[in-house]
C-alpha cells in the first residue's frame, strides 16, 4: 500500500501470454521484433498468408463495387441479426450448394467474423468437462490456442508427409475414445499445401462415423487447388458423418481484412440439431460480435457475380508461384520439400540442422534469418512439427525470388564446414 490507499485488486491474466506465444501472430510478431533496423532492404514476408498487399493479387473489381453499393444503399447501417442477415445466408447456402449432393438452406448457415470466429464458435460449443478433440499435426495453431482457452483437451494425429500429408487414419482411431467430440481437417491444407482426394475424404468420414465424432472441416482455402486433385468439400460426405464446414471470402477473394466468414451445418440427417449443437451455436453467437452489416449486404453480389476469369488468374498466379518456390528450394541443401504444393498458399519444408552451424532449431533459424536477411518465415514448432519451416508463396513473384535467394545465401553462410 502507498499513502494509505488500498492495494490494487487486479492483475494480468498471464495464461494469455502463454497461449498467444504459440499463435501465428505471436510468433510473427517475435520475428518482426528481431529485424535489423539498420538493414534498408525491403522485408520479404514469407510467413503470413496475406497476398492482398501485392497489386498482382488485388481482389475482383466486382467485389469492391459490391461493398460500395451496399454501403451507399443505406440499408445496412443497422445491427445484424445473431446468425447474419438472411440474403447473405441464402447466398452462402446457394454458393456451397454448387458442390454438394443435397441442398443447404439459409438456416444451416451462420455468418461469422472471419473464419477465425467460426473456429472459435465450433470449439466453444463442443467444449465440456473431460472432452477432447483431435487436431492435425502439423496444423493451424489457433485451434490449440482456443482449445486451451476453453479447457478442451487436445490430442494429435499426424499428417503423413510421405503420402502427400494425408490424415493418419489409424492414429485417429487409436486416439479417439468416448470423450472425443470431433476431429479437424484443413483442406486445402494449411500449412502443408495438400489437397485431399474424394476417396481419402470419404475414408475420413467413415473413420469419424466409426468413432462417433463429427468433422470440423476448415475450408478457408476452398477452391484454391492447382494440382492434380480438384477441391472436394467435406460436406459431400455429410450423410455419412455430421460436418461443420468453416469458410470465408478471405482467401479465394484475397480480402482477409474484410472479416466475413461462415460456419455451416453440412448435416442432411439433422444430427447436429438433435444433439443441441445448433442451439449452442446460436447461443454463443448471441454473446459475440458480428461482421460489419454492410459487408454482409455485399455478399450476394460478390458470390454470384464474380467472374471465372478472376479465379483463373488467381489460380494461375498461385500455381506459378508454387512451382517457382518448390524448384528454388531444391537448390538449398539444408532444406527439403517432400511434395510440391497442390493448393492453398503454403509449402512445408524440412530443415536439416546437421548441415548448419550455429543454428539450434527451427525457431532459431527463423530469428536469425529475420535479423540477417530481413526475410520472415514461420518455424514449424508453432505448427506442431519441430525443425520444419512454413513458407507462403502467395507474394509478388519478384519478392518471392528475392526472398528465396536470401534464404539460400543465409544457409550458405551458416553451412557446416566439416
Amino acid at each position: 500500500m502507498e499513502n494509505g490507499s488500498k492495494k490494487w485488486g487486479f492483475q494480468a491474466n498471464n495464461d494469455l501470454a502463454t497461449v498467444s506465444a504459440v499463435t501465428v501472430r505471436g510468433v510473427l510478431n517475435a520475428l518482426m521484433a528481431n529485424l535489423n533496423k539498420e538493414d534498408d532492404r525491403a522485408v520479404i514476408p514469407l510467413g503470413h498468408g496475406d497476398p492482398s498487399a501485392f497489386p498482382c493479387f488485388r481482389t475482383a473489381s466486382i467485389s469492391e463495387d459490391a461493398i460500395v453499393d451496399a454501403l451507399k444503399s443505406a440499408k445496412y447501417n443497422c445491427y445484424s441479426p445473431t446468425v447474419g442477415i438472411l440474403p447473405a445466408r441464402r447466398a452462402i447456402a446457394d454458393y456451397l450448394n454448387r458442390d454438394l449432393p443435397y441442398q443447404l438452406s439459409p438456416d444451416d448457415v451462420f455468418i461469422t467474423l472471419g473464419c477465425t470466429q467460426a473456429i472459435e464458435v465450433s470449439i466453444a460449443v463442443l467444449s465440456r468437462p473431460g472432452a477432447n478433440i483431435l487436431l492435425p499435426r502439423p496444423g493451424f495453431p489457433y485451434y490449440e490456442a482456443l482449445a486451451a482457452r476453453f479447457k478442451l483437451e487436445v490430442r494429435h494425429f499426424d499428417l503423413l508427409a510421405e503420402r502427400g500429408f494425408e490424415v493418419d487414419l489409424e492414429a485417429v482411431e487409436a486416439q479417439a475414445d468416448e470423450n472425443t467430440v470431433a476431429m479437424v481437417i484443413i483442406n486445402p491444407g494449411n500449412p502443408c499445401g495438400n489437397v485431399y482426394t474424394h476417396e481419402h475424404l470419404k475414408n475420413v468420414a467413415e473413420t469419424a462415423k466409426k468413432a462417433g465424432i463429427l468433422v470440423i472441416a476448415d475450408e478457408v482455402y476452398a477452391h484454391l487447388a492447382f494440382g492434380s486433385n480438384p477441391f472436394v468439400p467435406m460436406g459431400v460426405f455429410g450423410s455419412i458423418v455430421p460436418v461443420l464446414t468453416l469458410g470465408s471470402i478471405s482467401k479465394r477473394w484475397i480480402v482477409p481484412g474484410w472479416r466475413l466468414g461462415w460456419l455451416v451445418a453440412a448435416d442432411p440427417n439433422g444430427i447436429l440439431k438433435k444433439s443441441g449443437v445448433i442451439d449452442s451455436i446460436i447461443n454463443y453467437l448471441n454473446i459475440s460480435s458480428d461482421p460489419a452489416t454492410f459487408i454482409q449486404g455485399a455478399i450476394p453480389q460478390i458470390l454470384e457475380k464474380t467472374g471465372k476469369d478472376f479465379f483463373v488468374r488467381i489460380i494461375n498466379l498461385l500455381r506459378e508461384a508454387a512451382d517457382l518456390c518448390y524448384d528454388r528450394i531444391q537448390d538449398i541443401p539444408c532444406i527439403t520439400c517432400p511434395t510440391k504444393p497442390k493448393g492453398s498458399m503454403f509449402i512445408m519444408t524440412k530443415l536439416d540442422l546437421s548441415q548448419l552451424e550455429g543454428i539450434k532449431d527451427d525457431f532459431d533459424f527463423c530469428l536469425k534469418l529475420a535479423k540477417e536477411e530481413s526475410v520472415i518465415v514461420l518455424p514449424g514448432v508453432c505448427l506442431g512439427t519441430k525443425n520444419w519451416l512454413r513458407l507462403t508463396f502467395a507474394v509478388e513473384p519478384l519478392s518471392l525470388e528475392v526472398g528465396l535467394e536470401r534464404i539460400k545465401a543465409f544457409c550458405e553462410r551458416h553451412a557446416n564446414k566439416l
